[in-house]
């Protein structure tokens, strides 16, 4: 290979380098949009067998990527079959998602449920939302127990519920979160039945997310196969090295970069397609965009 061939391949790397840059910044754990938390969560040891795993998929992309370049003297090669061995799970884990937002929204309804039941019966807020935590549903489990584990360690209430309220992290946990600090702060016999008004209008919302997810399951079913078709037509094509032969030159590589750059492109665009927006919060700063927790109680933008 030429001086000029190399230069081109070495730039048709770097474009598909920017491409794995791309890839780490959609699949991190955190978006650098997001308002940080000064307190970490406590449920953080749960996700370590998650970011062993992560970090685990990112060493056998470099391991392919470098194998492969030098095996093949490919370095678009290369860098192809390591955003293959991190982009293609993560884009059929995002096609094939979907109903884990309406399972926590569902799980967010039962406990508000339960909840108003209780204070019905009689029972103090803080003690009901201290012994929902043994009651709680899979998946907000963690976030309740946070919740009761804050209040037996005599936090304020209105401090431990912003707190749930950020863990959370939804819109409809806002409004829960607001019935609740206006019941703490009025004390008044209406919370149980603000609850349970509150707990149909969730299954109502349940029942419209749910309608919507079947419309999205199509298009989602389309792109993995999408996926998937390209996956086994780039392996395929791999194999026959008469094919790919015009790809060694510096010119091909270069060529094989914006090729391989418009199909992932095109690949995160069906993924953006097929991911429903977040309804925006409002139990947080609206100038600074700090989270809910770090406000002072007059701070709190309770609509």
């Amino acid at each position: 290979m030429s001086g000029a061939g190399l230069l081109a391949g070495v730039c048709g790397a770097l474009s598909v380098a920017g491409l794995l840059l791309a890839a780490h910044a959609l699949t991190a754990a955190e978006p650098p949009a997001r308002p940080r938390r000064r307190q970490p969560r406590p449920t953080a040891q749960l996700d370590r067998p998650a970011v062993r795993r992560q970090r685990a998929l990112w060493v056998a992309a470099a391991v392919l990527a470098a194998v492969v370049w030098l095996v093949s003297g490919w370095p678009v090669g290369g860098a192809l079959a390591g955003l293959a061995v991190i982009g293609v799970p993560w884009l059929l884990a995002q096609f094939s998602g979907g109903n884990a937002a309406v399972e926590r929204l569902e799980a967010l309804q039962e406990w508000v449920r339960r909840t108003s039941d209780v204070l019905a019966a009689g029972g103090g807020l803080e003690q009901t939302l201290i012994r929902s935590a043994r009651t709680a549903p899979e998946p907000i489990a963690a976030e309740v127990a946070t919740l009761a584990a804050r209040l037996q360690a005599r936090w304020p209430t209105s401090r431990a519920l912003l707190a749930f309220a950020d863990e959370l992290d939804d819109a409809a946990g806002d409004l829960v979160v607001a019935a609740l600090l206006l019941g703490a702060e009025l004390r008044g016999p209406g919370l149980a039945r603000v609850l349970t008004e509150l707990a149909g209008s969730l299954t109502e919302e349940v029942t419209m997310r749910r309608k919507v997810e079947a419309d999205r399951a199509k298009p989602r079913a389309n792109a993995r196969w999408l996926l998937l078709i390209t996956v086994a037509a780039s392996g395929l094509a791999a194999l026959n090295g008469n094919y790919l032969a015009p790809y060694g030159t510096g010119l091909g590589q270069l060529v094989l970069s914006v090729i391989s750059a418009l199909i992932v492109a095109c690949l995160l665009w069906m993924r953006r397609l097929t991911v429903p927006a977040p309804s925006p919060r409002f139990l947080v700063d609206p100038g600074g965009g700090r989270p809910a927790a770090e406000l002072e109680p007059d701070e709190v933008p309770v609509r």
